[in-house]
Order: C-alpha cells, then sequence, then structure tokens
C-alpha cells in the first residue's frame, strides 16, 4: 500500500491520511508474536488503518495491543473504532487518559468548544472503548510485545498530562508522540506543539530531557515519521520551545491579545523555518495544520496567566 513504510526492525509507519491529507499523523505498527499498533490517528482514518493492517497480514484476532500516546484525537480519536476491529487488543494509555476512552463525552465536548464544525471533518467522534479492555499505565510500564520484546512507556507531560514516551528494547526506536514537537520531513523543520490547557515550560523541558537520557537510537515523530538525528533533535526541540516562550512572554508583557501575539510570533519565528518561506504552498499549509502558530500561544499564553511564572 501507498500508504505504508516499512522502517527496519519489524516497524511499520502508516500514514493515516487525516482528514484526506498525506504526511499529517502517522500509525506505527510493531510487527512480532504479539502485533502492536502504536497511534490510531482519528476515528475517520480507522478504516484506512485497518487496511493498512490487513495488507501487513494482520487480521481481526491478531493484534494484540493498541497504545497511544496520549488521547488527543489526531492520536487516540480511532481508538474506540480499532478496538471494534480487533476484538482481542488491549487498549493501553496513560492513568490520567483511561476514563476519557471509555466515556469520551467530556473530551469531545471539550474539542467541539474548540473545533466547532470543523471537528466533524478533522477527527470524527471518538467512540466508547470498553473499560474492561483498557489497561491504564503508571509513569512507566511495560508492554509485552512477544519474544522477550517490551515497549517501555514512560510519563512524559508538557505538551498534555496524559502523554507518555514509548522505548522499544529491541531497536531503541523512542515513540515521541507530541512532546519534542512536529516534524516536517520535507524540510527538516520542528515546531513545538504547546497547546493549551497542559503546556507547562518546565514540565515540557523535562520530557524532552529525559527523552534523550534513555538514549533511543532513532525518534518516531507521530507529526511525522522518523528522525535518526536523537541529540541534535532533542536539543531543537527545547531551542524551540524557549524561543516560542520567549517571544510570547514579551507578547503578554506588552498587552497584545491572542490575534496580536500569534501575528508577532509568527512574523518573529517565520526565518526559522523552511516550510515558511517554501515556494510549495502545500507544504505551507501541512506544516501549519501540523503546528499552528495560534494553538502554540494560545497554549503558552494560558500557561502564563495560569502560572505567573518567574522570567
Amino acid at each position: 500500500m501507498d500508504n505504508v513504510t516499512p522502517l527496519g526492525g519489524d516497524v511499520y509507519e502508516i500514514d493515516t491520511k487525516m482528514a484526506g491529507y498525506t504526511g499529517i499523523t502517522a500509525g506505527y505498527l510493531i510487527l512480532g508474536d504479539r502485533p502492536c499498533l502504536v497511534e490510531t490517528g482519528t476515528s475517520t482514518s480507522a478504516p484506512v488503518v485497518r487496511d493498512a493492517l490487513t495488507s501487513l497480514g494482520v487480521g481481526p484476532d491478531d493484534l494484540a495491543t493498541v497504545v497511544v500516546t496520549h488521547i488527543h484525537l489526531d492520536h487516540a480519536g480511532g481508538v474506540g473504532d480499532i478496538a471494534g476491529f480487533y476484538p482481542r487488543a488491549e487498549i493501553v494509555v496513560h492513568e490520567k487518559g483511561a476514563r476519557h476512552l471509555a466515556n469520551p463525552a467530556r473530551l469531545m465536548a471539550s474539542a467541539r468548544m474548540v473545533w466547532g464544525d470543523q471537528l466533524d471533518v478533522l477527527f470524527g467522534t471518538l467512540s466508547p472503548t470498553d473499560a474492561s479492555r483498557i489497561h491504564a499505565l503508571g509513569d512507566t510500564g511495560a508492554i509485552d510485545l512477544g519474544g522477550g520484546r517490551t515497549l517501555n512507556s514512560h510519563y512524559s507531560p508538557g505538551h498534555a498530562k496524559h502523554h507518555v514516551g514509548l522505548l522499544d528494547s529491541a531497536t531503541g526506536d523512542l515513540y515521541v508522540g507530541d512532546a519534542a514537537g512536529v516534524y516536517l520531513p520535507e524540510t527538516g523543520d520542528l515546531r513545538p506543539a504547546t497547546p493549551p490547557p497542559d503546556f507547562d515550560l518546565r514540565t515540557a523541558l523535562d520530557s524532552v530531557a529525559l527523552f534523550g537520557a534513555l538514549g533511543p537510537q532513532r525518534l518516531l515523530f507521530s507529526h511525522y515519521g522518523p528522525v535518526a538525528d536523537v541529540t541534535a533533535t532533542l536539543e531543537r526541540s527545547a531551542e524551540e520551545l524557549r524561543v516560542w516562550v520567549d517571544l510570547t512572554r514579551q507578547a503578554h508583557t506588552e498587552g497584545l491579545d491572542l490575534d496580536h501575539a500569534v501575528a508577532m510570533v509568527r512574523d518573529r519565528t517565520r526565518e526559522r523555518y523552511a516550510a515558511s518561506t517554501s515556494d510549495d504552498e502545500a507544504v505551507r499549509e501541512r506544516f501549519e495544520m501540523l503546528s499552528g502558530a495560534p494553538s502554540n500561544v494560545a497554549g503558552i499564553l494560558h500557561w502564563l496567566d495560569t502560572t505567573k511564572p518567574e522570567a
């Protein structure tokens, strides 16, 4: 299939074709004795993911585990649908997100407030998962991939309070979710993901540092794809967080409202990213969808308003 890319180590990247776009959100299948899907994508992406798994020989009774890095709808919106397609699969999520997968009403209502009518087009509806099938992770945990191979979870908030990173014991792959930001493979750009309401700078930087301390061999971004230069990429991730916070703090100090703060930050970060100056409108549009300046600035302003952090 054109949306399945082998990455080595029995790992396959799946383009979930979010909202019909390519290169927005990746899911990953780890094949082996106990096949595991990392990230489902959105609800509307669930049939795309199912077809990809079928093409890789994973039938309805074969998938052992579904694990999500966090419960934002571009990562976990398809959990209920995928759980229905694969009735034997255990659903794994951090304990702070587990109840929302069992009863998504509050999560969906919150998302509707943010996205309005766009919600249905971009994400669809997260269906509930039977609570008996959900395994809630603590700050660390291990997922059995079979044959002595494990996927080890590490609590990594800052982007979201229910976020985990996942380290494959066999390959050294670290599934970073959104905690290290978003990556655009066409240009090599890396930009932070700092949406409200959970963003916290210190916690986010601590999570990036934790990722480095785990010593991964490769980073697998949900947005989007594999990156082999681990140290430089994590250093850039921390740098981008500081740059966006410093600029947003300046706008906040000057009393700018959200629209003016976004305009200022967008203007002053433009030259940092090749995608921002690309002649390819599709690349520019995808980068903004992956890590929109309004969402990033709003999350940082919310943090500034609620915590009154020191400079």
